[in-house]
């Protein structure tokens, strides 16, 4: 069974490597929906996403684990 913060570490580790490819789709993805966004646009609408994300696999993942099989 993981701990609380083995489980934040994981999510937070997926999440991680999921906000580079997040932030490099929004340079494809945004144009092709006739959005144009700045860097910093871009880099800030990534990180919310990615907190929601976070605090998603955080809570999936305790929910879960406190289950028993």
């Amino acid at each position: 069974m993981q701990t609380k913060k083995q489980s934040f570490l994981e999510s937070l580790t997926n999440t991680l490597v999921g906000f580079v490819i997040s932030f490099a789709a929004t340079f494809v993805i945004f144009p092709l929906m006739g959005m144009q966004g700045s860097v910093a646009k871009n880099f800030l609408i990534t990180v919310f996403f990615t907190v929601v994300s976070i605090l998603r696999g955080y809570v999936i993942r305790r929910y879960f684990n406190s289950k028993v099989i």
